[in-house]
């Protein structure tokens, strides 16, 4: 019995550092620890305007400068697509209580093989219906895909996943 016992103690210590490793293997998991590292520094106040999405909006580091009567939750990362904001969602948009969410992704997802505009448009109803689920009152709001020169080849994909969304009616 002692032995039994002891091989369930190591194949649950096995378990734990094997999930461990997978989370912090995760893309853009480190980002996302930063994240709420900063918060239990210094917790954002409720009700704020937040930024989600890709490295478009983590590079914008000066975001509340524009916008000085309003507060701003810049939550950005890395290379971002829509799976990964769809991914932390609960770390980095609900503890927010945002009352507006700005949406600025979809354009990595296209260099995924086989991704086309109406996946894109897919992930985005996806993310839209988490967010009006857990979020009933927040103004929800997409920054349309922009053809930036690395991601060209995309272009004709990007106007229609711009065009889909637009067309989305609540």
């Amino acid at each position: 019995m002692k032995q039994f016992s002891r091989l369930i103690i190591l194949l649950l210590l096995q378990f734990c550092n094997q999930n461990s490793y997978a989370q912090q293997a995760a893309p853009f998991y480190q980002e996302i620890q930063a994240f709420k590292k900063q918060d239990s520094i210094n917790p954002p106040v409720k009700g704020a305007i937040l930024f989600v999405g890709s490295s478009s909006f983590r590079g914008w580091t000066n975001v509340q400068e524009y916008f000085p009567e309003h507060i701003i939750i810049n939550r950005g990362f890395g290379g971002s697509s829509l799976p990964h904001v769809i991914q932390y969602a609960s770390d980095i948009i609900f503890p927010y209580q945002p009352r507006q969410v700005l949406i600025y992704c979809g354009e990595n997802d296209f260099t995924s093989a086989g991704v086309t505009a109406e996946i894109v448009y897919e992930r985005f109803m996806e993310l839209f219906g988490l967010i009006r689920n857990k979020l009933p009152k927040t103004q929800i709001d997409f920054v349309s895909l922009k053809p930036s020169p690395s991601r060209i080849k995309y272009i004709s994909e990007m106007i229609r996943a711009n065009g889909m969304i637009r067309g989305f009616n609540e």
